[in-house]
């Protein structure tokens, strides 16, 4: 729970909890909760250093396939960068957060508003906003957006390129994890045909000699269903 101390989890929510959370650890859905209500979320030294360090848990953690940004603060996502501790670095401290933040976004609720606003307040988008920005939306539209701060809701967002999907919430207020349970199912390598084959011998080359392997074989052979333990 970032803004009190540095966790990630699987994920856990409203509805019927029980199934939920059982889904989520078969289809390794992890969370990472953001809750600095003080600063509405923004960005500050401290909050980005406790993200880097939630995402360094899950790195190498095979059990993830997907995680899932959450906001518990009402009404915010992320106010972007903390501009009352911005004020108060000096050129070296800000040349460096800004760096850190150019390694963070695409997938976002058709409510959410989003924007580059420091604009409004005579700041440079310096967190890759001048170069990523025309990248993915164009050169006309990404001036549009520098230069007058205005805010973009998901929908918009989504058809100019900006973000891969956009989902409607649900009543249940559930509707990240259920995308990030088909994320979870249909997540596929994107690499060319020969890498890909590549990868694909040496991964079955290290499933052959696995117990559960072994115990498909044989579920197959006795006409039952197959009893994995994920060894």
């Amino acid at each position: 729970e970032l803004g009190s101390g540095p966790s990630c989890r699987p994920w856990e929510g409203t509805g019927p909890g029980a199934e939920r959370d059982a889904a989520a650890g078969a289809f390794r859905i992890a969370e990472i909760l953001m809750n600095r209500p003080h600063a509405r979320n923004s960005l500050g030294k401290v909050f980005v250093d406790e993200l880097f360090g939630a995402l360094e848990q899950l790195r190498f953690d095979e059990k993830v396939r997907v995680v899932v940004f959450k906001s518990k603060v009402k009404g915010v996502f992320c106010a972007g960068a903390d501009l009352k501790e911005r004020e108060k670095m000096d050129d070296a401290e800000v040349g460096h957060f800004v760096k850190r933040l150019r390694n963070l976004m695409d997938e976002i609720a058709s409510s959410a508003k989003m924007g580059l606003i420091e604009t409004t307040r005579g700041l440079l988008p310096g967190a890759g906003g001048t170069q990523r920005l025309p990248r993915c939306v164009g050169v006309g539209l990404a001036k549009e957006l520098i230069f007058t701060g205005r805010q973009i809701d998901g929908q918009e967002a989504f058809s100019m390129g900006l973000v891969n999907h956009t989902v409607p919430q649900n009543e249940e207020g559930d509707a990240a994890y259920q995308r990030a349970l088909t994320l979870a199912k249909e997540i596929l390598p994107r690499v060319d045909i020969a890498s890909g084959m590549a990868i694909e011998g040496m991964c079955y080359a290290q499933n052959i000699p696995t117990r559960d392997r072994q115990e498909g074989m044989a579920a197959f052979r006795e006409k039952r269903p197959p009893q994995f333990i994920g060894k």
